[in-house]
């Protein structure tokens, strides 16, 4: 499991998350949930401030979301009128057993202690219902993406994703992967916006955040496909891996 403390930084920015977090391919979410006809049960474990309890919304399903962060809860209500998130985590969910069609997880997963998580998702689950994490991740392929994953610290490249996750224990069938192509259209102050709500900055000192902010700064005004834009646009690759429930 990695860092509680980053795990748990986000609700100090909940509101500067929701707004500068990348939303969800539509087919993304189809394809997590295929097979599952509108309206089915589906719990957002980790959902944060409900960036993707509303792709699942617009899809028409009915949706839990459970989210352990006050602050991140608070958000997400503010923002998703009806909804309101549940306190709890990826081990412990406060609902019965068989309780729902599908359990998802946007950009969570990793946060999880894996093997009390896939025990506590399967004890969710009926038989023949599908766990799906999903992330969107930078397309570092492309140049500047790169240096700006650098800058920020942020470790985790889809391929890194890709390669580590496939295996959710014993009561799951075999996981199958599938990658979106994803765009965001940002302006300067977006992107750094968007840099704010990372983990690492949010548990840095003052020093490590003046030098992120500086470096961004230079990496906007020199690079060639940045430098005088008001607006560019931040590739995605969205990572889907699915799995049922045996």
């Amino acid at each position: 499991m990695t860092d509680p403390t980053e795990a748990l930084s986000f609700g100090a920015a909940a509101a500067e998350y929701d707004r500068f977090r990348p939303r969800y391919p539509q087919e993304a979410v189809r394809w997590a949930l295929a097979g599952l006809t509108a309206p089915a049960r589906v719990v957002d474990l980790g959902a944060g401030t409900g960036i993707l309890t509303r792709a699942l919304l617009a899809l028409g399903h009915e949706v839990v979301p459970v989210e352990p962060d006050p602050g991140m809860r608070a958000q997400l209500a503010a923002a998703t009128p009806g909804v309101t998130a549940l306190a709890g985590s990826a081990e412990a969910v406060p609902l019965p057993d068989g309780a729902v069609d599908a359990v998802v997880a946007g950009q969570a997963y990793h946060w999880f202690d894996k093997g009390r998580a896939h025990a506590e998702i399967a004890r969710l689950l009926r038989p023949g219902g599908v766990f799906a994490p999903i992330w969107n991740v930078r397309d570092e392929r492309v140049g500047w993406v790169a240096q700006l994953s650098g800058i920020a610290r942020m470790s985790s490249s889809a391929d890194d994703l890709a390669g580590r996750v496939g295996d959710f224990g014993p009561a799951f069938g075999p996981a199958e992967q599938a990658e979106f192509a994803h765009r965001t259209t940002l302006t300067p102050d977006e992107l750094a916006g968007m840099i704010r709500t990372r983990s690492y900055y949010l548990t840095a000192g003052p020093e490590q955040r003046r030098d992120i902010d500086r470096e961004l700064r230079d990496l906007v005004a020199a690079h060639p496909d940045l430098a005088g834009r008001e607006r560019f646009e931040l590739p995605y690759r969205t990572l889907v891996v699915r799995a049922a429930r045996r």
